[in-house]
């Protein structure tokens, strides 16, 4: 894991690949706890009968699911030693690719853009989630965070 001190060793990272998260298997009951959440209860995510005729022959994470999963893949790839840092958005966001439950996904990072911004640093990095066996990822977004070292 890639470990971050200064806005120095952040501007030196831009553009480099930081690496890649563990495996993490999507289980029905983590699509189900999402659902329960947000009230999206589409039957492709949570109706397993139906689904296994669908269009998908079987369940899907939702988009949204698999997006919320960037905090605890990256953090295995790198992070950033702050007082405190905060989520400042979404610059892109596309979900190139269905999750089927019981696949296993992982992140990959890179650096696009260090700004400092005030008393902090902007930090853009492009995310994508791939699902193990699958050509197209399943994610791919460039988040933007806030930093103050």
């Amino acid at each position: 894991m890639k470990v971050f001190t200064t806005a120095d060793e952040l501007g030196e990272a831009v553009g480099v690949e930081l690496g890649h998260s563990d495996w993490l298997e999507i289980t029905q009951d983590r699509v189900q706890q999402f659902a329960d959440a947000t009230g999206d209860q589409q039957w492709i995510h949570v109706d397993v009968e139906r689904a296994a005729t669908g269009p998908f022959g079987g369940t899907i994470a939702h988009g949204y699911l698999t997006a919320s999963l960037i905090p605890v893949l990256t953090q295995q790839i790198y992070r950033i030693e702050a007082r405190m840092g905060v989520n400042y958005g979404l610059n892109k966001l596309r979900f190139p690719a269905p999750v089927r439950v019981g696949s296993r996904l992982r992140a990959s990072s890179r650096l696009k853009e260090v700004t400092p911004v005030g008393d902090a640093v902007q930090v853009v990095t492009e995310t994508t989630i791939s699902v193990e066996g699958s050509d197209k990822p399943s994610v791919v977004a460039e988040h933007v965070g806030r930093y103050y070292l």
